[in-house]
């Protein structure tokens, strides 16, 4: 998988680019977990949530927050990283002149920093949080979530409690032109150990689901 660099707000920022064949085709951007708690891009679950993409004719970006790897910097309490996801929507735009399909998706931390992307960038039309630490960090700025998405929490997390996750998305649900979907896994931690295929299967799933009408628009 080509390895690119492309600049931040700190300096370099490191990262593994995957273009689709197609020039047109959507594009989506994959968030790691926690910089100090030893996230990086090649964390499991962001190399699935890749490979769901991937499979699905996205091109993919996923990327070391500053301070990761041979990115620079060093971590900013998420303030610097949500301008380094921002950093990378901008390099993704600037090489995807053709397509205007936008997605992003985050595991813990990066659930957090891609969900207030969201709020930051209209261009994005979707996203997918897996774990996202609703009892750790404020949600709130989503007032309203302004796109549809997929959630997915484990019920034995002991790191992101599945109630907080619950509570979250029973607010969004509660927020008029969107949908959120929501799909918990019996017994997974907060790294869905032996849920892995699990996990891919609701996202592949949820894809699928959502790039149906866009495939039969280009059918018809």
């Amino acid at each position: 998988m080509p390895e690119v660099i492309f600049n931040g707000s700190a300096g370099r920022i490191e990262g593994r680019f995957h273009p689709h064949a197609e020039k047109d085709a959507p594009v989506a951007l994959i968030l790691h977990p926690h910089p100090a708690h030893g996230g990086t891009m090649n964390s499991k679950i962001v190399y699935a949530l890749h490979r769901s993409f991937s499979d699905r004719g996205f091109s993919t970006l996923r990327f070391n927050f500053r301070g990761v790897g041979r990115s620079e910097g060093c971590y900013d309490k998420g303030e610097g990283e949500l301008s380094d996801a921002a950093s990378a929507l901008d390099w993704l735009q600037s090489i995807n002149p053709q397509t205007h399909r936008f997605w992003v998706a985050g595991f813990s931390f990066g659930a957090w920093i891609g969900m207030q992307l969201l709020m930051r960038r209209p261009e994005l039309e979707g996203f997918i949080s897996i774990s996202p630490p609703a009892n750790l960090y404020d949600f709130n700025f989503l007032a309203p979530c302004p796109v549809s998405g997929l959630i997915v929490q484990g019920t034995g997390d002991t790191v992101v409690s599945h109630e907080s996750v619950g509570t979250l998305v029973n607010k969004l649900r509660n927020q008029k032109g969107i949908r959120i979907d929501y799909e918990t896994i019996e017994g997974s931690d907060h790294f869905f150990t032996n849920h892995l295929a699990t996990l891919q299967s609701y996202v592949n799933q949820y894809l699928e689901q959502r790039l149906q009408p866009f495939r039969q628009s280009l059918a018809s």
